[in-house]
């Protein structure tokens, strides 16, 4: 039953699995996204003290926006007759193979948080203020960024390494540049945390990118992805004071 799976996910690899107008349309909405959040870093509502519904619509937006697009990613999907499991990939047919995904995504936690930390370093990155302020301040703002940090688990896996990544082997010919291309996308997403936050973010897509074509699944990047912008998101409140 594994094998055939993996037979699955090979065929997307080397087939488009979306018209190219529709990855362009996709590129699109990510440019978007991007530049209206750089935008937002720097607008007056970011000077500190930053209010708390700031923080609320800001969380909320982001959502919907994500679920917005991967709507569109399903939608163009479907012209091609292929499904958003068929983007998530693998399977838990039993209680074995939830852990064998837990246990990789705890080894990948740490060593993608180890090359982070170097990065961090290296660059002597100081998260923005803006980046400070969207950090959650008791205990409703919290539970909405932890909604937040859950559907970009979902959906940023699927649109980035679900989608993007396979659509580009199929265009490229080449995994290993699929890979580097949409780890390099997943970074500008997030433009409103600066470049040396960009660099550190591209590095973790590239790590969550060589994940996914190695599991032939999504699925622990799901997981790892979640845990991160979530547990991290929610101590860097208390270390970035």
């Amino acid at each position: 039953m594994e094998a055939a799976t993996y037979s699955g996910q090979d065929r997307l690899s080397s087939n488009l699995i979306a018209p190219r107008w529709h990855t362009l349309v996709v590129l699109l909405l990510i440019l978007a996204f991007s530049a209206i959040g750089a935008l937002g870093a720097h607008s007056p509502s970011m000077t500190p003290p930053i209010r708390p519904q700031v923080r609320v619509v800001g969380y909320m937006f982001a959502a919907v926006v994500e679920w917005l697009i991967l709507a569109f990613v399903w939608f163009g999907i479907r012209l091609r007759n292929v499904s958003l499991r068929d983007l998530i990939g693998g399977q838990w047919s039993n209680w074995q193979a939830v852990v064998r995904d837990l246990g990789i995504v705890i080894l990948f936690f740490i060593a993608s948080n180890i090359v982070s930390a170097l990065l961090t370093g290296f660059l002597k990155v100081d998260p923005s203020q803006a980046v400070r302020g969207m950090l959650p301040h008791g205990g409703i703002e919290a539970a909405l960024f932890l909604l937040m940090a859950l559907t970009a688990g979902f959906c940023e896996e699927i649109i980035f390494r679900g989608y993007l990544q396979r659509q580009f082997a199929a265009m490229m010919g080449n995994a290993g540049a699929a890979v580097v291309t949409q780890g390099i996308l997943f970074a500008v997403f997030h433009g409103n945390q600066g470049w040396k936050f960009m660099v550190i973010i591209a590095t973790y897509g590239w790590f969550l990118g060589a994940l996914a074509y190695w599991r032939r699944s999504v699925r622990p990047g799901m997981i790892a992805h979640f845990v991160q912008d979530g547990l991290v998101g929610l101590l860097a409140r208390y270390l970035f004071k």
